[in-house]
Formats: C-alpha cells, sequence, structure tokens
C-alpha cells in the first residue's frame, strides 16, 4: 500500500534506505561532515527508543523525520562521470541548530542512541553552522578535563588545548541536527591518515571558512537547506570511492529515486527539454544536467570509461555536504 501522507512517504523511504546495507548516509554542513555506513556481515543493534536507525560497533545513526522534512534527490558532475545523493532538507527559517562559536560544555548526552553512552559529557566543539551542532562526547576524565580546559575558547584558537589534543583522546563524534544525529565511535585517523572504512567525520577548516550550508554544485532548491543526505550504492563505485565495473541496476533503482524526489525543472533538462531562463534552476545545474545525460548513456552503452578517482575524491568533499 502507497503512504498515504508526505510524512509517510519520507518515512517510507528513511526506512527502505536504512534496511540497505548498500546505502550510506551522512549529516553536517559545507567542511563538517559525520558518515555513517556498515558492511555486509556487521552486527547491528537496534535503538532502544522510537527513533530510525541503529548503532553498529563503530558508529549509529538516529533519525526523526518530521512534517517539514524534504528529500532532494540529485546528481552532480564530477571528473569521471557523477555523484548522486538524496538531500534531507529543512526550510531555511526552521533548520538552525545551536550556532555556538566556543567550545560548550553540554552536559551528559541523555539522547545518545546507545543507553551506555547517555552518561557520557556532550561538548559542542563551536563551529557556528547553521543546520548542525559539531559535538564531541567521552566518559574519559582526563579527555573531560581537556576539553573543559578549552571551553569558551574557538576550537581552532591556537591557545585553545583541545586541537593538539584532539586526536590522541579520540572522543566520540557526535553531529546533531533537527533531523537526527549520526555518531562515530571509531578512533580520529592521525595527520596524513586515510579516512576509515566506516563511519567517521571530517572537519575542514578552509570549506568552513566560506560560510556555505553545501556545495555550489548541489542543486538545493531556494529557501532549503541540507540537514543530512542519503547515499544509494553508486553504479561504478563502492563506499570508498574505488572504482568497480557498471552497475546497470544501481543506475536503474536511483533513477527512480531521482525521478520521485528529484527536481521537476532539472529533470526535464537532464532528458532533453529546453533551458528556460525563468527556471528555477540555475544554469550551471542545468548544463550538468545535460552532461551527466551523456555520460550515463554512454556507460549505459557499454563504453569504456577511464575513471579519474582522485579527482572525484576532491570533489566529492564539497559534494557530500
Amino acid at each position: 500500500m502507497a503512504p498515504s501522507s508526505p510524512v509517510e512517504a519520507v518515512t517510507a523511504l528513511l526506512r527502505e534506505a536504512l534496511a540497505d546495507v548498500g546505502t550510506a548516509w551522512s549529516l553536517g554542513s559545507f567542511g563538517a561532515i559525520a558518515e555513517f555506513m556498515r558492511d555486509p556481515d556487521e552486527a547491528v543493534m537496534a535503538l532502544p527508543d522510537g527513533r530510525l536507525g541503529m548503532a553498529t560497533a563503530r558508529g549509529a545513526i538516529a533519525l526523526t523525520p518530521c512534517p517539514d522534512l524534504r528529500p532532494v534527490a540529485y546528481e552532480t558532475a564530477v571528473a569521471s562521470g557523477w555523484n548522486h545523493a538524496i538531500a534531507l532538507c529543512l526550510p531555511e527559517a526552521s533548520c538552525a541548530m545551536s550556532r555556538r562559536g566556543v567550545v560548550t560544555e553540554l552536559g551528559p548526552d541523555r539522547d545518545a542512541a546507545r543507553e551506555r553512552d547517555r552518561d557520557g559529557i556532550l561538548f559542542d566543539l563551536g563551529l557556528d553552522l547553521l543546520a548542525v551542532d559539531a559535538c564531541v562526547r567521552t566518559s574519559d576524565p582526563e579527555a573531560i578535563a581537556c576539553l573543559r580546559s578549552g571551553v569558551g575558547r574557538p576550537l581552532f584558537d591556537h591557545a585553545n588545548p583541545i586541537g593538539r589534543q584532539l586526536v590522541a583522546m579520540s572522543p566520540h563524534r557526535v553531529f546533531l541536527a533537527k533531523v537526527g544525529r549520526i555518531e562515530v565511535y571509531a578512533p580520529i585517523p592521525g595527520p596524513g591518515g586515510t579516512s576509515p572504512a566506516g563511519p567517521h567525520t571530517h572537519v575542514l577548516p578552509k570549506l568552513l571558512r566560506s560560510g556555505r550550508t553545501h556545495a555550489a554544485t548541489t542543486p538545493i532548491p531556494a529557501g532549503w537547506v541540507p540537514c543530512a543526505a542519503i547515499h544509494p550504492a553508486h553504479p561504478y563505485k563502492d563506499m570508498l570511492g574505488q572504482r568497480i565495473a557498471f552497475d546497470a541496476g544501481r543506475h536503474a533503482a536511483f533513477q527512480v529515486l531521482l525521478n520521485r524526489w528529484g527536481d521537476p525543472d532539472l529533470l526535464a533538462v537532464k532528458h532533453g527539454g529546453e533551458y528556460r531562463p525563468d527556471s528555477s534552476v540555475s544554469s550551471r545545474h542545468a548544463q550538468a544536467a545535460r552532461r551527466i545525460a551523456e555520460i550515463q548513456a554512454r556507460y549505459l552503452r557499454g563504453e569504456i570509461i577511464e575513471a579519474d578517482i582522485e579527482a572525484d575524491e576532491d570533489e566529492a568533499v564539497a559534494d557530500h555536504a
């Protein structure tokens, strides 16, 4: 039976994505993002409350659909072809979180995904993001003392002792938005380390300074802000961005989602329609849609297209937000 209301339709989308082990998730803003994914054979624990989501030994996701949550499916052009995702957006007028600009102690994390973590002390890192609070959580006395020593200062202040100790402490990273949270338990990689194959976070000061909520390449409708995203399995890349044989089934599956949740004007352009100057879609996004349609047609014809994975990874940092 088809969902009878928009909220039910969005909830059904979230449930189906959570059930798919090939789907990854992100929650964050431009320059600060938490990602959740799991392995096919990884043990999964249900959440102890009514939120949608799950926890593993490496991380957790907990979602609370709200009436004004709007999924926006999209594709963006990259060096080897395209990325795709479904942004989970809220109206700009109602998406705001705390906007703290300094490290702030918040007390026990009573909404932690796992009951065992609810006595851990939560600290907002003070990144002053519009729709996301980027936090860390720990129960370790030494780590708590270190974090408290940096309270009241910007995280990237050279006088703040937290930055020098964060990797060694490796507290849980907890990213919060009105749509839910992602928690990462895996250790923070050291300088120059690669992202682990599982839940992880990125905090990139250079991108944070732009003040953007999302990359310019991401076609989010005006007045809406992406707080999180669903990342269904990609046709020619695995979760780590490594090249795989083109999977036409994965491609077809996302096109169904794109047709259901994508921007109608952008879809029309992708399918050969004329771009109208009065359209809500920018000419930049329209050009990208045409390019994506052309390269997807080449993949579907079985042409061999070399992938520039390194360039893809550079662009994906921006696309993920």
